[in-house]
């Protein structure tokens, strides 16, 4: 199929592209990588007068390190997240992440800040935000503002983003040191979009949780987080009793429904799986111990 028909706009700058938004109140998409918009408007789903090309706007992309953490720009490829030491030296969960992503050639042009206002659920970059407390920089006719990532996601494909607003860049706090992490996801084929997944990163103090935080993919209209879970953690020496409370904590927090690719209580069962898997190998990594990740 062949997308409708649209006027193209090349912006050279972010005020340019946010003012050809406003112009046309809802009625212009930004593209960047292209990897999810293009098939939508080849398939009718969406039918915009307008496109918004940011890849001539300078300075909207790279990594580099920010007070620890890392600032990252909404035009920084999938690829370049995979591939960057200074990603995988500070946030090894999210270089664990990124290998999951759908294929190369989709990693080489899909962009990060075209993923989180994609927002698709199952994708990774969306529970990576959550997880790892992610503050999302966007620009629009008014102020620029910051929108925890708690806060961004508001339904399946939908943000909190206005008609006029882009995403700019992405901060990751600096992560405590020493933290364990652990990433997995299920798909029935590499490359496809996970049916569940679940990523946690943990501090240990002696032999008890100091910090744990739990994201799922997959399960909601959002990613979410496991709060409960964490709750049952934190402060305890996660044995096999805790770690098995934690898992059922997880499995609550699924809100899955019943799709082709499985039912809901088949992506509550994967939940509980991954929970545990992804707990046990980030105590061992907060612990000092080698674990490898099997995808």
């Amino acid at each position: 199929m062949k997308p409708p028909a649209f006027k193209y706009v090349a912006a050279s700058s972010v005020e340019e592209a946010v003012s050809v938004l406003a112009e046309h109140e809802g009625d212009a998409k930004v593209i960047a990588g292209g990897q999810s918009l293009v098939p939508m408007l080849n398939f009718r789903l969406l039918s915009p007068a307008v496109l918004v090309d940011l890849n001539r706007i300078a300075g909207l992309d790279g990594v580099e390190e920010n007070e620890g953490g890392l600032r990252i720009g909404a035009l920084t490829r999938h690829r370049v997240l995979e591939t960057s030491p200074l990603v995988e030296a500070r946030f090894p969960v999210l270089n664990a992440a990124m290998q999951y992503v759908a294929h190369l050639a989709i990693r080489n042009r899909g962009t990060i800040g075209g993923s989180l206002s994609h927002a698709d659920p199952a994708a990774e970059l969306p529970t990576m935000a959550l997880l790892l407390d992610a503050e999302i920089e966007v620009q629009g006719s008014g102020e620029r503002r910051s929108i925890p990532a708690a806060a961004f996601f508001d339904g399946a494909l939908m943000t909190v983003l206005e008609e006029d607003e882009i995403v700019t860049e992405i901060r990751l706090p600096a992560p405590p040191a020493d933290e364990g992490w652990a990433f997995q996801e299920f798909a029935r084929r590499s490359g496809d979009f996970g049916i569940a997944g679940v990523g946690v990163t943990l501090g240990r103090s002696g032999k008890i949780v100091s910090s744990v935080r739990i994201a799922l993919l997959g399960v909601g209209q959002t990613p979410l987080r496991a709060a409960a879970a964490e709750a049952v953690l934190v402060g305890e020496t996660p044995d096999a009793d805790v770690i098995g409370a934690a898992v059922e904590a997880a499995r609550d927090a699924a809100e899955p429904e019943d799709d082709l690719h499985g039912s809901a209580d088949y992506r509550r069962h994967l939940v509980g799986v991954l929970a545990r898997r992804t707990i046990e190998t980030a105590w061992r990594r907060a612990s000092g111990e080698a674990a490898e990740e099997t995808k």
